[in-house]
């Protein structure tokens, strides 16, 4: 039975389904990015929303920039937008629920008015992103928005023809300025710190770079609220789609495999209205950098560090890596005696219940989330979030074993080989470069720590970290990444 709008009432009694009136939904929210996260976590909490009673206006229409994105809008425009969520519990149960929040999907590539019109519609009072780290165009290390790359270049000389999500927002913010009416509120909802405080001064580098009269607009009109979002969300393959039709007679061209916990805290900013979600469990603060920072340092560290030693002693799923004692222990370590000392505190959250719930989290068995999906893109995942916790390490004298020996997994794994000699791809945009530096032993440590652009200046300036380096280093190499952790355990 495929999933559409026709098929709802048809379904198994253990597949919640949308019990409000989706014909009469209006589209609040533009969402730029639909991959599995944004189907997992906002348009999860919006249909709760709308389940609840929620106003009709705050239904989501997706949008897609690039030409991956075809597949998705291809995928869910063929099933009326629908999908289904499966949550995996880590005691093996399962909860399934058929999402009905988004309503729309625009291919940017082949309706670049449409979609323009449709950022500038008065209907539409936040435009959400899910376009990963390197999606906003800044160097991790100045900070300074990349004016020269061939895709700005382009929007600029090109407004109404764009290819970049700057372009885009610029010529549609551009347009309700002409046309009186209202901005939208720019809503980040990436993986990164201060997601906010970065969109905004990328989307003003541009507009500046555009028209200083928009800008100036920008700045003084639209919000950029800041948010730390949650939930572990693997990549669809087609044993989960064949689950899904073996065990509910359902055919999902797409639907989206998650855990049960999620969570959102997002700063009440807001230009235009928003939807209420706090009935569904969002919780709006002033200030929401506190809870990033745990977040990124606890468990986005901790899934690169698992990801390259893990990878290096032949596992390629978190749940192995969680079952193995040496592991777990390493893990907890870091996060305890490396990371929580210098957190600080947060407002209304138990770090160690927290903590141990990431440690739960990361050994559910049934996500089979792959090691692989956490190794990728280690260029812009390491400055963000490892390097700062080792940054303040160094600089408070701490102890650096552990982080030394995480950044250590990394350098090997881009080698290209683990343990056992299986060869693996590295899937990065910085894979020559790093390849390259990490080739000689002789010059490794200079030419891998030397890159200032995502190790800052701190490691390659500092005589312990690199000590404390090599020595990691030379333990991966001679012994093993087990040996090497149970090193640590026996210093």
């Amino acid at each position: 039975m495929k999933l559409n709008n026709s098929t709802l009432d048809q379904l198994s009694p253990e597949v919640s389904v949308p019990a409000y009136d989706r014909s009469n939904l209006r589209h609040g929210i533009v969402h730029i990015g639909v991959g599995g996260f944004h189907r997992a976590h906002e348009a999860v909490y919006t249909h709760q929303l709308l389940q609840a009673g929620g106003s009709s206006d705050w239904s989501i229409c997706g949008v897609g920039l690039r030409e991956g994105d075809r597949a998705m809008q291809q995928v869910l425009s063929g099933q009326d937008h629908l999908y289904t969520l499966i949550e995996l519990g880590a005691d093996n149960t399962n909860a399934l629920s058929v999402i009905g929040s988004i309503t729309d999907f625009l291919f940017a590539p082949e309706e670049q008015d449409a979609v323009i019109e449709k950022l500038a519609s008065p209907q539409v009072k936040i435009v959400s992103l899910t376009i990963t780290e390197g999606g906003y165009n800044v160097d991790d290390n100045t900070g300074r928005f990349n004016e020269s790359h061939p895709d700005i270049l382009h929007d600029l000389e090109n407004p109404q023809q764009p290819r970049t999500v700057f372009g885009y927002l610029s010529e549609a913010l551009d347009r309700r300025r002409a046309r009186n009416l209202p901005p939208f509120t720019v809503m980040s909802c990436d993986n990164l710190p201060e997601n906010g405080h970065v969109a905004r001064s990328a989307l003003l580098a541009f507009a500046n770079l555009r028209n200083a009269e928009l800008a100036s607009w920008i700045d003084a009109k639209v919000s950029f609220p800041s948010s730390m979002v949650d939930r572990i969300t693997p990549g669809t393959n087609d044993k989960h789609r064949q689950w899904l039709t073996a065990n509910y007679d359902l055919e999902d061209g797409w639907p989206v495999i998650c855990e049960p916990f999620y969570q959102w805290v997002l700063e009440d900013d807001f230009c235009n209205g928003r939807p209420e979600w706090e009935k569904v469990g969002v919780q709006f603060t002033d200030n929401v950098a506190p809870y990033e920072r745990m977040k990124i340092r606890l468990l986005n560290a901790s899934h690169s560090a698992m990801a390259y030693l893990g990878y290096l002693a032949g596992y390629r799923y978190t749940h192995e890596v969680m079952a193995d004692e040496r592991f777990s222990h390493f893990i907890r370590s870091f996060m305890d005696e490396d990371v929580t000392p210098i957190l600080g505190e947060i407002s209304g959250i138990d770090i160690p219940a927290y903590k141990q719930t990431l440690i739960e989290r990361f050994s559910n068995p049934q996500m089979g989330d792959q090691l692989a999906r956490l190794c990728m893109d280690g260029s812009s995942k390491i400055p963000k979030f490892l390097v700062p916790t080792v940054q303040t390490l160094v600089n408070e004298g701490r102890p650096l074993s552990r982080v030394a020996m995480i950044i250590a997994s990394w350098a090997l794994y881009l080698r290209g080989q683990d343990e056992q000699g299986q060869h693996h791809e590295i899937n990065d945009p910085m894979a020559a470069r790093l390849k390259s530096a990490v080739e000689d032993r002789a010059n490794l440590t200079p030419e891998f720590l030397g890159m200032a652009d995502i190790f800052g200046t701190t490691l390659a300036s500092s005589s312990d970290f690199e000590e404390a380096f090599d020595a990691a280093l030379d333990k991966l190499e001679t012994n093993g990444v087990f040996a090497g952790l149970q090193s640590l355990q026996d210093a």
